[in-house]
């Protein structure tokens, strides 16, 4: 592309690279998918179908490495960067082990450049590094796999259960994925920055988001940012009348769902978020929240509070989706969750979840890391600044702390969740 003599040459190259690369991802991800779904739409019709699926196992993380791929070829063709001549520096940005399995899906543009320029060890830096991975680790370890013990137990056997001991493992599900997801992004920023690299942030206290436009802009922020430059933008974006982008914002998140993976269940998702988001295109509200959570104060306003709990409330719920493994287990627990949240007995009976199967430890460090995170949320991550104005003694007191927590909690492993995208 970048030696072609004119513009039709440059677009053949272009879309072979393309299809390449969205090849591989068709292949290993959703071929199997189509083939079934194919398979069960002629049955519905009568005709019996043999269809040949691929035994193959999927590759750790392909979908973040092929949109990472796609960013510089499309860079290229839009002349945004020059192809890289040295084939190590190209390397070790496809492959750099960090961001490798899941993310951040990083741009050309802002890690290549780091990658070829002179890097010196930086005391401050890995420090920073070095408390940002401490921080993930407990995220993933004390908060997302406690969480997952529960969340799996309630999925798994969500018919034994009241509406309301099942809408807390929605919950328990939300907090898992957000610990287990953010701690990745922060363990990968932390070890980046050891070597001298600043990774792309890839959340921003998402739960405290005012509305879903906001939520959007905070979680994921490497593949939502992704989305509106490679496909939103150029399918015309926010400009022209209201249908178009109605029609293009449901286009993101359709694709959004299909890439988390071949499941209708990952479609109904994105779906659900489409419509969630849907008033605020409408009425052109989308970016009313730009800025952070009650800036420079201790307590969010009521209207902010309500909004911020509406907001969660709506997430959570499109979470189920998200955890079940079908469409049916979807409903189910939707059903279950619904029936009799009014009826005796459903309080007692959460009550004595927590009480017998939860313990009162973890509620209480759940309820500590949110308000870490909501005194933090000015910042890059919660504990960025923890150590400015407390004395020495007390910081490294905390941060072992955390240490010791973490080693203690760390008896049950859970794969990392994004693992499988």
């Amino acid at each position: 592309m970048g030696d072609a003599s004119n513009t039709r040459s440059k677009k053949i190259w272009f879309w072979t690279s393309i299809i390449i690369n969205v090849g591989f991802l068709f292949i290993f991800k959703y071929y199997n998918f189509f083939i079934t779904s194919f398979s069960e739409g002629m049955s519905l019709l009568g005709l019996k179908v043999n269809p040949f699926t691929l035994k193959v196992i999927l590759p750790i993380g392909i979908s973040f490495y092929t949109f990472h791929g796609l960013s510089y070829v499309i860079d290229i063709y839009k002349n945004k960067i020059k192809p890289e001549k040295n084939f190590i520096d190209y390397a070790v940005f496809v492959s750099f082990f960090p961001l490798l399995v899941a993310g951040p899906i990083e741009r050309a543009t802002h890690l290549l450049p780091q990658l070829k320029r002179v890097r010196e060890f930086n005391y401050s830096k890995a420090v920073d590094g070095l408390r940002q991975i401490l921080w993930g680790l407990f995220k993933k370890i004390v908060i997302a796999d406690s969480c997952a013990q529960f969340a799996n137990m309630l999925f798994d056997h969500n018919s034994n259960y009241s509406g309301l001991t099942n809408a807390l493992g929605a919950v328990f599900f939300a907090i898992q994925i957000y610990g287990d997801f953010s701690g990745y992004s922060d363990i990968a920023l932390g070890t980046a920055r050891l070597f001298g690299i600043e990774l792309l942030k890839n959340f921003s206290f998402p739960y405290f988001s005012r509305d879903i436009a906001e939520f959007w802009r905070r979680w994921h922020i490497s593949l939502s940012t992704w989305f509106r430059d490679y496909l939103y933008i150029p399918l015309g974006g926010s400009k022209g009348k209201t249908w178009t982008k109605v029609k293009n914002t449901f286009i993101i998140f359709l694709v959004s769902g299909f890439w988390h993976g071949a499941n209708w269940t990952f479609i109904i998702w994105g779906l659900l978020n489409a419509l969630y988001i849907m008033p605020s295109i409408i009425f052109n509200s989308n970016r009313n929240n730009l800025d952070i959570v009650a800036k420079g104060k201790y307590f969010p306003s009521i209207k902010d509070f309500f909004n911020i709990c509406l907001t969660f409330s709506l997430t959570t719920f499109a979470w189920i989706f998200f955890r079940s493994e079908n469409l049916t287990s979807a409903i189910l627990y939707i059903k279950n969750m619904g029936n009799g949240l009014l009826l005796d007995g459903n309080y007692f009976q959460v009550i004595s979840f927590i009480q017998n199967k939860v313990g009162y430890l973890l509620p209480i460090i759940i309820f500590l890391f949110i308000i870490v995170e909501w005194i933090g949320r000015e910042s890059n991550y919660a504990i960025e600044h923890i150590g400015i104005k407390l004395p020495a003694p007390i910081v490294w007191t905390l941060y072992y702390i955390m240490a010791a927590t973490t080693f203690y909690f760390s008896g049950t492993e859970q794969t990392f969740i994004y693992f499988q995208f």
